[in-house]
């Protein structure tokens, strides 16, 4: 006997049959796009949008964004295909000017506060990995062995003002293999079944307990999960050919503006879409070259904007490449990126105002400064999926990651984890970056100033 009970509204859906039992709450939470301006979202399964109250005002409707749909697989990709099903409503309301706290039903939900933001939590690269075409499949049931879920719980008790995702949301690719125990039974594909799986459910607690700024990952590209992407976490309108249901319309969907998120009167993110990138250095009258070197262009009018730039891309630039050994040393960083940015900044590779930078991609957090004016580099991707080998525990004074760049302080870590940055009082004091394990145990503490990365362990 099957039997479906609904309750309208935003509340409840629970649908029971004799095998089995799927309940899924209506999550509603901050997105930060551009100048800081923001958006709650609301993804339910309900047949309408639910109401959201502003302070202690009056009740409105929210908007839909993205109404429920079934989109076809698509075909010749390198992962078993399935339609990608999104049973599920997105709503989203903005944020009126003056509001600081906003009702949905019992949730509430609170605002991005520029001038109020004193710690921020940083995470990349938190999805369980299941892709067929390199037999990599993450034991996604365990938890000590796909960690996010306890590592959101220790970030949430870090009590941040705002919350980072550099990227790499979505792993759930291909399905489990009938003789791997430790992701039997798990969602797979783009549709809403994974997403809940590999984000929504672990990150619960994190999502309602401060906003977010989500940068984008290849993962998310529309080849892959970017239909997800824009219908939950883009910080743009929903716009029908920009959303990569059609694979006609990806040249446009796959690339986004870079923006600017505020912090304080002298300081602000810079957000640039690197989803897109391949890894092989490009030729100028290459159109993924020339689509970049525009964002780099617009990137460039954003930096000067404030003093103090922060740059955020999901690939690295700068960085250090694991490996099975920890011992060979190579260079991480994206040769395509590197290809336009260095023909625009030969020496810095940012633009002037840029102090440092922050990535995930490699599966491990990294922090390197340099000598001269190159901004530090900080790689965060350590925060769920598998890790792809070990990194050294030292650099050697002036090892050079590229001709013209050369490391003066290098740390890093492997295990599982996220980090804390923490605003000084005193604008002239260096901003502190802790780096924590799964469970919330400090591991290391890096100052930043100056373009300066320096770590001490703890």
């Amino acid at each position: 006997m099957n039997c479906t009970a609904i309750r309208l509204g935003v509340w409840s859906f629970v649908f029971f049959s004799s095998q089995m039992a799927v309940a899924f709450e209506p999550l509603a939470f901050t997105v930060v796009g551009p100048q800081g301006r923001s958006h709650v979202r609301v993804v339910t399964p309900a047949t309408q949008c639910p109401q959201i109250q502003w302070n202690d005002g009056p009740s409105q409707t929210m908007a839909v964004r993205a109404a429920p749909g079934q989109i076809p697989a698509r075909s010749g990709g390198a992962q078993e295909a399935k339609d990608a099903v999104f049973d599920v409503l997105t709503c989203e309301a903005p944020w009126p000017t003056g509001v600081q706290i906003a009702r949905v039903g019992s949730q509430t939900v609170r605002t991005f506060a520029p001038q109020k933001v004193k710690r921020i939590v940083v995470i990349a690269d938190t999805g369980c990995r299941m892709k067929g075409s390199e037999n990599a499949f993450q034991d996604c049931n365990e938890p000590h062995k796909w960690p996010f879920a306890q590592l959101s719980q220790s970030a949430v008790d870090k009590r941040p003002d705002l919350v980072i995702h550099i990227g790499d949301i979505h792993y759930r690719e291909s399905p489990c293999p009938d003789d791997r125990k430790g992701c039997q039974n798990s969602p797979w594909g783009y549709g809403f079944d994974s997403w809940e799986a590999d984000f929504f459910k672990p990150a619960k607690s994190l999502l309602m307990a401060a906003p977010w700024v989500f940068v984008r990952g290849n993962h998310e590209t529309c080849a892959r999960a970017g239909q997800g992407w824009f219908r939950f976490m883009d910080s743009g309108p929903w716009k029908i050919g920009r959303n990569c249901n059609s694979p006609d319309q990806d040249d446009e969907a796959d690339y986004s503006a870079p923006y600017a998120v505020p912090l304080n009167g002298d300081t602000q993110f810079l957000i640039f879409d690197s989803s897109k990138t391949a890894g092989k250095k490009l030729s100028s009258t290459d159109a993924m070259y020339q689509r970049y070197q525009e964002q780099l262009l617009a990137l460039e009018k954003l930096s000067t904007l404030k003093k103090n730039n922060i740059f955020l891309s999901h690939h690295p630039l700068l960085a250090i490449a694991p490996n099975a050994s920890g011992k060979t040393i190579k260079s991480g960083g994206n040769s395509s990126l590197l290809s336009v940015f260095q023909s625009r900044y030969a020496h810095q590779i940012f633009p002037e105002g840029v102090q440092w930078v922050m990535h995930g991609h490699i599966h491990a957090f990294e922090s390197l400064s340099f000598k001269g004016d190159q901004p530090a580099s900080l790689i965060m991707g350590n925060s769920g999926s598998v890790s792809e080998g070990v990194l050294p525990k030292n650099l050697d004074d002036s090892f050079p990651l590229l001709p013209n760049v050369h490391v003066q302080h290098y740390a890093s870590n492997t295990a599982y984890g996220f980090g804390l940055i923490e605003l000084p009082d005193d604008p002239k004091d260096p901003w502190k970056l802790t780096e924590f394990d799964v469970l919330g145990h400090a591991l290391m503490e890096c100052a930043i100033a100056h373009k300066k990365s320096v770590c001490r362990p703890l």
